[in-house]
């Protein structure tokens, strides 16, 4: 399988600050650099656990006998660690988004540069996929998906597009979505919009920021104390989640204050939020986006 350099290799490696007899857990294994990267730095009794829910990335395990690949979604974290008997660890690190593979394989659905099948599952054992969405969605569901998701302003006059249409026959692959939204994609932002779009019905499908949240509430279970969590996101919904619950352990309000007015944290934040250099960026173009942030449970 032809997967990418990893986005931020070293940094987000860096920042677990790998102790030789540790417990580390990559969530989002892929083409296995980062998780390569881990067991570089890892003493003979260090142990490595990886998951990844696409079937693809089987193809890319390591032989390594400290090494464990999981073909499970990181949703269930603490679930399959305990399958192994895993309790705790001392550092996590995520690559969220989409891999380069899961673009660049055209039947996958993800990319907006080819003509597909209405997909974009990162599992195949999904029941849902975006033909779904697209054909199946009532309008009210359609504009949350855009809205919260996309982004768009225009995500009322998008779904009803969309409802009108299927009306005729059903919308079975990402050129004839394309052509039904054709005229709210003017040529000098068309890539923009198709993309903010594509990335909507994608979070639907897979539930991203579900995950997201099941993922970071049971991080903070499972870390030890000096535990290092390292997030790559690529979009301003992820990046929020991670900056807001790396800041307060929560997604929404503010912790309680005590007698005197003070708060407790789980995390504290290390360092500043790290993004690539230019000279990553023209390496890996899917870098562009990328932001990494480093926490340690208190």
């Amino acid at each position: 399988m032809e997967y990418h350099n990893p986005v931020l290799l070293q940094a987000s490696v860096d920042g677990l600050n790998i102790m030789p007899d540790g417990i580390y857990v990559d969530v989002t294994f892929g083409g296995g650099g980062h998780s390569k990267e881990i067991l570089k730095r890892l003493g003979p009794n260090g142990k490595l656990f990886a998951f990844d829910q696409d079937q693809d990335a089987l193809a890319n395990t390591l032989q390594d006998e400290r090494f464990t690949l999981i073909n499970e979604n990181f949703r269930f974290i603490k679930r399959f660690l305990r399958f192994y008997g895993v309790k705790s660890v001392d550092g996590i690190l995520a690559d969220l988004g989409v891999s380069s593979h899961q673009f660049d394989v055209p039947e996958r659905g993800f990319s907006t540069r080819f003509d597909a099948g209405l997909d974009m599952r990162m599992s195949q054992k999904n029941d849902l996929n975006a033909f779904r969405v697209v054909n199946e969605y009532d309008e009210a569901n359609l504009k949350r998906v855009f809205l919260d998701y996309g982004e768009l302003k225009n995500a009322p006059v998008l779904a009803r597009t969309i409802i009108e249409a299927r009306e005729l026959k059903p919308i079975k692959t990402t050129d004839e979505l394309k052509e039904v939204l054709a005229r709210y994609l003017p040529e000098r932002v068309k890539n923009k919009i198709l993309a903010q779009i594509y990335q909507a019905i994608r979070i639907e499908v897979n539930q991203e920021m579900d995950v997201l949240k099941e993922f970071l509430e049971q991080s903070l279970e499972i870390l030890n104390p000096g535990g290092k969590l390292s997030v790559i996101s690529y979009h301003s919904l992820e990046d929020r989640l991670v900056k807001r619950f790396v800041k307060n352990g929560m997604f929404e309000g503010e912790p309680e204050r005590d007698f005197f007015g003070n708060f407790s944290v789980p995390f504290k934040t290390i360092g500043k939020l790290i993004v690539p250099d230019a000279a990553e960026i023209k390496e890996n173009n899917r870098a562009r986006s990328a932001k990494l942030r480093i926490a340690e449970k208190r």
